[in-house]
């Protein structure tokens, strides 16, 4: 099952109030927190990324916000993963 705090993590901060929010604050906040913390969200989005049984729909009851296949998603998450985590310099927006 889902961690907990992954879920609270995904739900306030990419939901479809914040998550098209991209102003660049989502790493430096995460960051910010213990080095516990920050693995267990990498943790998290590792394992959502590698769970075949994770798709659209249950990513929709997190965060209401609708991706059109799974491929996108895992697309859309691979980006988040790296904005996060590798550095990369934007975070990417969900579909709409």
């Amino acid at each position: 099952p889902m961690d907990a705090r992954f879920k609270y993590f995904i739900r306030v901060n990419l939901d479809l109030e914040r998550g098209y929010e991209t102003n660049g604050e989502l790493r430096p906040t995460l960051l910010s927190f213990s080095d516990s913390y920050v693995n267990l969200i990498r943790t998290g989005f590792e394992e959502i990324i590698s769970d075949e049984s994770f798709g659209p729909a249950e990513y929709e009851r997190l965060t209401d916000i609708e991706f059109p296949d799974r491929e996108a998603l895992q697309a859309y998450l691979r980006s988040m993963y790296d904005y996060l985590f590798n550095d990369a310099p934007e975070q990417p927006l969900p579909p709409g």
